[in-house]
């Protein structure tokens, strides 16, 4: 292994034992010692890498902006009406936001305490239902007086409220879940056409590379 393989690793190593940390502790208790002995390096080692424990919450949260960013792109493909775009969406992050410590903590810190600029992770995610939202309605998705920014706002509070709820009770953000809210949901706002086609467990997609962030 090189030098530069060995720093790559334990910078990951300590990322990851840097999320774990900021997840079970939260941030202001977060301790450095903790999260260097959680990656098994010294704590030289890991001043090496990032200057201050602000220094690893920002990477936690670009790292975790990243691959829920990712997953978003993954869960899409091209023909794919924008209600249709949007249930996906909501399934991949819900799923990558249970399975990965790092998703998981960079969310919670850029909700809670954020580190890095530009909008918050929070703050992304309400941009992208509106701007999926308005597109049902320039797709002529909605039914007639549903407003896309009323309904932009109900599933980001929805939303937000699974991931809280998820915290306590993985079961309460769960594909389930989503689905029972999403079969809620869809017949009030989606045209009976658009309806007949929508899936609200998510459609399935092939696999595609994501661009490079």
């Amino acid at each position: 292994m090189t030098k530069q393989e060995r720093a790559a690793r334990t910078r990951h190593a300590l990322v990851r034992a840097a999320a774990e940390t900021f997840e079970r502790c939260g941030y202001v208790q977060a301790k450095l010692a903790d999260i260097s002995a959680g990656a098994g390096v010294s704590q030289g080692a890991l001043h090496f890498h990032f200057e201050s424990k602000a220094a690893l919450a920002a990477t936690v949260e670009s790292s975790a902006g990243v691959s829920l960013r990712r997953e978003a792109w993954v869960s899409q493909r091209a023909g794919m009406n924008a209600l249709q775009r949007l249930t996906n969406t909501t399934h991949a992050l819900a799923s990558k936001l249970r399975l990965d410590v790092v998703a998981r903590a960079g969310y919670k810190l850029s909700l809670e305490a954020p580190h890095g600029p530009g909008p918050t992770l929070p703050q992304e995610w309400q941009i992208c239902v509106r701007q999926l939202m308005e597109e049902s309605a320039q797709e002529g998705l909605l039914v007639k007086g549903a407003d896309p920014a009323e309904v932009a706002d109900t599933v980001v509070a929805a939303t937000t409220g699974f991931e809280l709820l998820g915290r306590e009770s993985p079961d309460s953000f769960s594909d389930t879940a989503l689905t029972a809210f999403w079969r809620l949901i869809l017949p009030c706002v989606a045209h009976p056409a658009a309806l007949a086609v929508l899936e609200p467990g998510g459609a399935q997609v092939r696999t595609l590379k994501a661009p490079v962030a």
